[in-house]
């Protein structure tokens, strides 16, 4: 579809996906994928006139049905491929047009966490299992879609007897799990690939690929690689939780514990963070365990905010490559005070014949690079 050493693949099909036929590929206008940490989504749209094969045969014969069309998405990149979305149709729309060539079918879909969100599984029960566990049951129905579990145990044990209590599941599989990982602190999401046709179920701490990926540029005449950058600092962003625990021994006694703003798995990015602006309680934890308590307050450690965002938009094409989220990046050419290396937290990508850009969004957690330079 695109040029100029860069080249979209799309496999599509129902239940097994298949390298897209030459006349869906002809009609494809245009592809929008957003990848976070949350949840992943995609667009495609067509050019749908009345005598298009898509329209007199292929929407009649269910070629992009919900649910059941899965559809891959691989972009190449100076040779390098780079899946972008492995999904599911969730829907499609037409739009015919007076104008010549301006009728489109447009469709849309969400990545496999979708096939996790079908079925409501009402008071399943897992006794005796820690959470890690329960997770690993879950995820093991969705081999078939080519989904590996990545689980990584909470840090402190959770193991409760059955008969003191049995965890139940009263939901889909995806609210349970994100539920879990909501206990915990933790986060759930599917990354695609390596390999078309695989993905990465992970579950655990969010915490961003360390090796940072090339720097984006502003402001540096012809070395600039972004069209767009612009930072924003937050002084309300940063808290101090302070959750009520109960004695061990009497089980009577409040306590309070500030938990600070501060996360644990991510390395401070600036050599001035941002101090906390605001004091909350937490609700519900007077009643919970020392162990569950505990995993509450990493919880909140782990989930710190970021005082700094930056958006921006650039093109692939000069980049040299795709911007992956959930990874760190460079800045440079933003000043002293927002120069360094920022954690991507979500990409856009937006594709059309002869053009790719991505839209995309940083943070951390302070101003001035604790760094002495970025990767070129």
């Amino acid at each position: 579809m695109l040029n100029g050493g860069i080249h979209l693949s799309m496999l599509i099909g129902p239940a097994v996906a298949t390298p897209a036929p030459a006349d869906v590929m002809d009609a494809l206008d245009a592809v929008q994928v957003t990848t976070s940490s949350q949840l992943g989504a995609f667009q495609l749209t067509f050019k749908a006139g009345r005598t298009s094969s898509l329209i007199a045969s292929r929407v009649p014969a269910g070629f992009f049905d919900p649910i059941i069309t899965r559809v891959i998405l691989i972009v190449t990149v100076n040779g390098q491929p780079n899946v972008i979305m492995d999904g599911v149709v969730t829907r499609q729309e037409l739009s015919p047009s007076n104008a010549v060539g301006q009728s489109t079918l447009t469709i849309t879909g969400e990545d496999l966490s979708r096939m996790m969100d079908l079925v409501e599984m009402p008071f399943m029960r897992y006794p005796g299992m820690p959470i890690s566990a329960r997770v690993l049951l879950l995820l093991a129905k969705y081999a078939v879609l080519g989904m590996a579990p990545l689980v990584i145990p909470p840090l402190l044990p959770d193991i409760t007897l059955p008969i003191d209590k049995i965890p139940t599941q009263s939901g889909t599989d995806l609210a349970y799990v994100k539920q879990l990982a909501e206990q915990c602190g933790f986060v759930f999401y599917i990354e695609p690939g390596p390999a078309a046709g695989s993905s990465i179920a992970y579950f655990g701490p969010d915490i961003r690929i360390p090796d940072p990926q090339p720097a984006l540029t502003v402001d540096m005449d012809a070395a600039s690689n972004v069209e767009t950058l612009s930072f924003s600092l937050d002084g309300t962003a940063k808290k101090i939780t302070v959750i009520t625990v109960l004695d061990p021994l009497t089980g009577k006694i409040p306590i309070p514990v500030p938990v600070p703003n501060l996360s644990a798995l991510r390395p401070p990015m600036g050599l001035r963070p941002a101090l906390p602006a605001k004091v909350e309680f937490g609700d519900g934890t007077g009643g919970l365990s020392l162990a569950d308590a505990a995993n509450r307050a990493l919880g909140i450690v782990l989930k710190a905010n970021d005082s700094i965002t930056g958006t921006g938009t650039l093109d692939v094409l000069r980049y040299g490559r795709v911007l992956r989220s959930r990874m760190m990046v460079g800045v440079r050419g933003a000043g002293i005070a927002y120069d360094g290396l920022y954690y991507v937290n979500s990409v856009t990508h937006s594709l059309k014949r002869g053009e790719y850009k991505q839209n995309f969004n940083l943070s951390r957690d302070g101003l001035v690079a604790n760094v002495s330079g970025v990767s070129p």
